[in-house]
C-alpha cells in the first residue's frame, strides 16, 4: 500500500509540472515568466529543467499523466472492493508509470535522453532509433529516393512507434523476470500457488502479444523501406496498421471486424487531427520565441493567447487518442485471449 501512495505522489508531481509548464503563459501575460526562467529555470526540479522538453513533448507528457491518473483511480475503487488480491493491476499500473519516465527520461538512468529533438521541429537527422537494424533500414529508406519529405515524415513516425514498442517490450520483460525470480525465492516449489501462476501466466501473455506486434511491425518497416508506401493501403497511421494486423489475428467474426475496420478509420481521422494540432503548437511556439525578442506587447498577446488555446486543445485531443487506443488495444487483447482457450 506505501507503494501505491508514492505511486500516486509522483504521478501528481509530475501533474503539478506539466501545469506548472502551462502556467508559463499565464505569467508571460504578467510579465513574469522571462525573469523567474532566467533566475532558476522554469521548473523547481533541476532534472526537469534539463530535459528541455518541446511544447508538443509537454502537451504528450500531460495526455499520459491523464492516462495514469485516470487508471490510478479506477485502480483504486477496484482495491477498495477487494478485486486486485494478486496485485497485477497494481503492478502494470507501475510498469505504465515507468514507461511514461522512460520515453520522457525522468527515469535517472544515464543513458535516457534529456533533450527532446521532436521530428517537427527539429527534423529526423538530430534524433537516434537505438538499434542498428531499424538504423540501417531508416538510411536506405532515405536515399532511396521513393519518399516524399511528407511520406519520410510518415515513415519517421512508424520507426519512432516501432521504438517505443520494443522499450515497452524490455520493460515488460524485466518486470516478469523480476516477477519470476521472486516467485522462486518466495513460494516452496513443492507447493501450487494458481493466484500467482495466473499473474505470470497473464505478463507470459502480454509478452507474447507485445513481442509478436514488433516482430509484425519490423516486417513492415522492412518492406516499406526497400519498397516505398503502397498507393492502395488501408491505413496509414503506424498505431492504426498495428491494431488492425493484430485485429485480424484476434477471434472476432466478420461482422465484428467490419466493424472494429470503421472504428479504426475514426480513430485514424482522429490522430490525424490530433497531428494537425500538434504541428500547429510547435509552429506557434517557435513564433512566440521570435516575437519575444521584438518589444511589441500587443502582438506578443495575440500571440501568446493563440499558444494557450493550441496548447489545451492538443492536451485534449491527445488525452483523446490514447484513451480511445487503450480502448482499442483492450479490445484486441480479449480477442487474442480467446484464440488461446
Amino acid at each position: 500500500m506505501a507503494a501505491t501512495r508514492t505511486l500516486v505522489a509522483v504521478i501528481a508531481a509530475f501533474l503539478a509540472v506539466s501545469a506548472r509548464a502551462s502556467k508559463y503563459t499565464r505569467e508571460a501575460n504578467e510579465g513574469l515568466a522571462d525573469a523567474k526562467r532566467r533566475e532558476a529555470g522554469e521548473f523547481r526540479v533541476v532534472r526537469l529543467n534539463q530535459l528541455q522538453l518541446s511544447a508538443v513533448k509537454l502537451a504528450e507528457l500531460h495526455s499520459d499523466l491523464k492516462i495514469q491518473e485516470k487508471d490510478e483511480l479506477s485502480w483504486k475503487k477496484l482495491k477498495a472492493e477487494g478485486l486486485d488480491e494478486d496485485g497485477e493491476k497494481e503492478a502494470k499500473l507501475r510498469r505504465n508509470l515507468n514507461v511514461i519516465m522512460t520515453k520522457y527520461g525522468m527515469n535517472g538512468k544515464k543513458d535516457s535522453h534529456l533533450t527532446d529533438t521532436n521530428y517537427i521541429k527539429d527534423g529526423t537527422e538530430s534524433d537516434t532509433l537505438d538499434d542498428p537494424r531499424l538504423e540501417k533500414l531508416w538510411s536506405k529508406a532515405k536515399t532511396s529516393g521513393k519518399f516524399s519529405d511528407e511520406e519520410l515524415d510518415k515513415l519517421w513516425r512508424e520507426f519512432k512507434h516501432h521504438k517505443e514498442k520494443i522499450r515497452e517490450y524490455n520493460i515488460l520483460l524485466e518486470t516478469v523476470s523480476r516477477t519470476e525470480d521472486i516467485h522462486k525465492n518466495v513460494i516452496n516449489p513443492s507447493e501450487e500457488n494458481p493466484v500467482k501462476e495466473e499473474v505470470l501466466h497473464n505478463k507470459h501473455r502480454e509478452l507474447k502479444e507485445k513481442l509478436r506486434s514488433i516482430n509484425q511491425g519490423f516486417e513492415r518497416l522492412r518492406k516499406v523501406s526497400h519498397q516505398g508506401y503502397d498507393a492502395t493501403s488501408e491505413f496509414e497511421e503506424p498505431r492504426v496498421i498495428d491494431l488492425w494486423d493484430m485485429a485480424k489475428s484476434a477471434n472476432f467474426t466478420e461482422k465484428e471486424l467490419e466493424s472494429f475496420r470503421e472504428e479504426l478509420k475514426h480513430f485514424e481521422a482522429k490522430i490525424e487531427k490530433h497531428h494537425h494540432y500538434q504541428k500547429q503548437l510547435e509552429i506557434s511556439h517557435e513564433k512566440l520565441k521570435h516575437i519575444e525578442g521584438t518589444g511589441d506587447k500587443e502582438h506578443l498577446n495575440r500571440n501568446r493567447e493563440k499558444y494557450a488555446m493550441l496548447e489545451e486543445k492538443t492536451k485534449e485531443l491527445g488525452y483523446k487518442v490514447k484513451k480511445h487506443l487503450q480502448d482499442l488495444s483492450s479490445r484486441i487483447s480479449q480477442g487474442l485471449q480467446h484464440n488461446e482457450l
